[in-house]
């Protein structure tokens, strides 16, 4: 530990605008709840934020392995952040497999603040260090301030009377408190928290706010020297108005719920838990006063029918699930296509393909939500770019769905699932309501029923089971273009067909006209993205924009249809560049759709694109080099995931378990 002394509350005064903090360490050691609630405190400061929560796959990874390891990083400041930031200023590590496993990722001359009380020789034995790099001289290109946080958090929490592990687990409250006196942050409103949570258990609420005031405490007075600095970083300039931390799926859920009251309905939301998606049902349950009705199917089959019947009845069904949900879920797709039923599906994408990378992020679904059904079977697809934009997607959704009579599916992934972001609150009166109509009277000639007429629009009436004098059938075999009895004719089955797809590309007649986000509406580059690919793209383009270089960001919310102009926007520009997290999926889908070259940069590691890589990308366009420029496959970033040798238990931590076929793997 450093000696040299400094005042023990200087404020730098050349602050930066933006500090970028990773919190590092075991699941079970509450860095998602630290950064959490340093998130908030941040939201509190004024500052602008984004977060990104990494977790690992393992449901609970044994205890200092390199695999287990959950990370929560947030980037903050006095200016616009779009991004959760590419390379960490501050990294707290908890245990050698937090430090191995992130180390690389910070800034050179960043600080290090490691716990020596978890740097045990079994502890660095299980993150494959043969040595303490505390101690080797390996880490000399950052600052490392190494002190034995687990001791001190003990000390603190002494009085209490509490055992080491219920002890140990304050060590998380012990970090925070460091945390917000280094950037200058009022620690009332985290004892109010941990006031709240520990309600039934005093004594644990009063431990933990001993450990956030000791922390706090030791910033003040340890005076470490150089490296431990207290910072101050300014609000953020933001128009006025009510503001509020959110994530990815709570927006969902709001935006779900604002739908269904602008369409005047109320709301069936059948689901089944999986990651990332199980948060948009634990959100709905606590909103049922808004009428909305939620259900735990058996499986994802259970879930998506019974939303489907919800629709039937005369509500808004609504199904979410991931990648391996959603093909689970691709049957009943077909059915509410062919019954042309109101139904939101929310895919929260993940790595895939099957179980894939379950806890992180990845863009591969498209393909499954536009093409992704057997026959001809058109949905409407819209993509959320941030956590905020989600609640004005779910709107959108719910929009497209009662007044076109049609399921559509809604696109997030994991990174706007679990990431959070300020948001401003709208004004309720700034929405449009669209409220649903149900039939009420026969509408054919001669006083018959046509269940599948279509109106302007191509929308069949609405008619809910029990309307007087409006019996129909319905189901999932084809039908006769107006009364909807069975028909399996072939005329019967092309008209119908090219119905139900003229409706799905009548939407785009409904959408606004694509826009640029950043830029000329002509010119030499066009960055093209979807989805959560928007802050990295941004960023680059406005540092590229800087630089003097001719290139702008188009940002697409409606994947299908496309919006009517995308086509004649895109050949103003001499090139098109498409980042996004699959292999190429909608670069695919422009070419197929408007015959431009396209060219993708495609990055599939579980890990969101960092500024930097977006930013050499579009450099390559104008460096000058014959034939540089184009897309590619990015290759795995070293620094934002444990490298290979940190592996998995394939049985060898625990050799009681191992079977002859592991043991020759």
């Amino acid at each position: 530990m450093a000696t040299q002394t400094a005042e023990p509350n200087a404020v730098i005064k050349n602050s930066p605008e933006a500090v970028v903090v990773r919190f590092a360490g075991d699941s079970g050691d509450g860095m998602q709840l630290t950064g959490g609630q340093f998130t908030l405190s941040s939201a509190l400061a004024g500052n602008d934020f984004a977060t990104f929560p990494d977790f690992p796959a393992e449901i609970r990874a044994p205890q200092g392995t390199l695999f287990g390891v959950s990370a929560f990083q947030i980037n903050f400041g006095s200016t616009e952040i779009d991004t959760a930031g590419d390379a960490p200023d501050v990294l707290v590590a908890m245990n050698p497999a937090a430090l191995k496993t992130n180390v690389g990722a910070l800034k050179p001359g960043g600080l290090i603040i490691a716990d020596t009380g978890e740097f045990t020789k079994r502890n660095l034995e299980k993150a494959k260090y043969e040595v303490n790099p505390l101690e080797d001289g390996s880490l000399s290109k950052w600052q490392v301030l190494a002190f034995d946080i687990s001791a001190l958090t003990m000390e603190s929490v002494k009085p209490f009377g509490l055992g080491n592990k219920e002890a140990l687990r304050c060590k998380n409250m012990w970090t925070l408190g460091l945390a917000l006196w280094m950037f200058d942050r009022d620690r009332q409103p985290l004892i109010d928290w941990l006031n709240g949570k520990f309600k039934k258990n005093p004594v644990l609420a009063e431990a933990n706010i001993a450990a956030l005031n000791a922390g706090h405490a030791y910033g003040e007075t340890a005076e470490i020297g150089g490296q431990l600095h207290k910072v101050h970083l300014d609000p953020v300039e933001t128009p006025a108005g009510l503001y509020r931390t959110i994530t990815g799926a709570e927006a969902v859920a709001l935006g779900l719920v604002a739908g269904a009251q602008l369409a005047h309905l109320p709301m069936f939301f059948g689901g089944y838990p999986i990651t990332p998606a199980s948060s948009i049902l634990h959100y709905l349950v606590g909103l049922k006063e808004f009428g909305v009705t939620t259900f735990q199917a058996e499986d994802e089959i259970a879930a998506i029918a019974s939303a489907i019947g919800a629709s039937y009845a005369g509500q808004l069904g609504v199904t979410s699930s991931s990648g391996p949900g959603i093909a689970l879920k691709t049957e009943a797709m077909g059915l509410a296509v062919m019954t042309e039923l109101p139904l939101v599906i929310v895919n929260s994408q993940r790595g895939g393909p099957s179980t894939g990378l379950p806890t992180k992020t990845e863009q591969s679904d498209l393909y499954q939500a536009v093409y992704g059904r057997n026959g001809d079977t058109p949905m409407p697809v819209i993509a959320a770019r941030s956590p905020g934009d989600a609640f004005d997607c779910a709107i959108e959704a719910c929009r497209i769905a009662t007044q076109y009579m049609t399921p559509v599916i809604l696109l997030t992934d994991g990174y706007i699932a679990n990431a959070a972001e300020p948001w401003k609150v709208p004004d309720p009166a700034s929405y449009q309501e669209f409220p649903a109509t149900f039939l009420t009277e026969r509408n054919g000639p001669d006083g018959t029923l046509l269940p599948y007429a279509r109106d302007e629009k191509g929308a069949r009436p609405w008619i809910k089971p029990g309307t007087p004098g409006l019996t129909h059938r319905i189901g999932g075999i084809e039908k006769n273009p107006g009364t909807g009895n069975l028909d399996y004719s072939p005329a019967a089955h092309q008209a119908m067909t090219d119905a139900r797809k003229a409706k799905v590309d009548g939407v785009a007649k409904s959408i606004p006209d694509q826009d640029v986000c950043l830029g000329n509406t002509s010119g030499k580059l066009a960055v093209v993205g979807w989805g959560s690919t928007f802050g990295p793209i941004h960023q680059a383009v406005r540092r590229a924009r800087a630089k003097g270089q001719d290139v702008s960001h188009i940002h697409v919310r409606h994947i299908w249809p496309l919006p009517a102009n995308l086509a004649e926007l895109l050949k103003g520009y001499d090139r098109v560049l498409v980042p996004e997290m699959n292999t190429g999926q909608f670069k695919t889908v422009l070419r197929d759709q408007f015959l431009v070259d396209a060219q993708p940069l495609n990055k599939v590691s579980g890990q969101p694109f960092t500024i930097a890589e977006i930013e050499a990308a579009i450099a390559t366009y104008f460096d000058g080099v014959p034939g540089n420029a184009g897309g590619t496959e990015l290759p795995a970033d070293k620094t934002q995931l444990p490298t290979p040798e940190s592996g998995h238990d394939d049985g060898s931590l625990h050799p009681d378990r191992q079977s002859p076929q592991s043991s020759k793997a």
